[in-house]
């Protein structure tokens, strides 16, 4: 049985001048969240953007399915440490997203590590649907 998720937003003006909001969403953990063009094209902290959620949707993602492919070839991690960063140009779009991740997985060596990742990666449902992004990258590095 799948899920479904939603999101509300109220945006009001223009783009450029102004403003708008996540009215609800079903976590209810993003409700009343501020969303302006300012936070989207200038890094504004005050703010949030559909790239900031893209990349927490991203990170969470790929986190997921990675430790999924590590525990199914029996070396499940004990930490994954992930990030995502997206990359939105004005009149462009999203024009790349750069995936990391550094593990403490017992039992697996650096190469195991990488292509585990890079499996991860291209199978993840997110990345999966951000295909049209021209690119995303992965490094991927087991801790110390």
């Amino acid at each position: 049985m799948g899920t479904n998720r939603h999101a509300e937003v109220t945006w009001n003006g223009s783009l450029m001048e102004g403003d708008g909001r996540i009215d609800s969403s079903t976590s209810g953990l993003l409700d009343s969240r501020p969303l302006t063009w300012k936070a989207r094209a200038e890094d504004d902290p005050n703010g949030t953007s559909p790239e900031d959620l893209i990349a927490a949707a991203h990170a969470g993602c790929f986190a997921m399915a990675l430790s999924h492919e590590l525990a199914t070839g029996g070396t499940p991690p004990d930490e994954l440490k992930t990030s995502a960063t997206v990359t939105f140009q004005p009149g462009e779009g999203i024009t790349r997203i750069a995936l990391s991740v550094r593990g403490r997985v017992p039992g697996i060596d650096e190469a195991a590590f990488v292509t585990a990742a890079q499996t991860a990666k291209e199978n993840c449902p997110v990345s999966k649907a951000l295909a049209a992004v021209p690119e995303i990258t992965l490094e991927a590095e087991l801790a110390g």
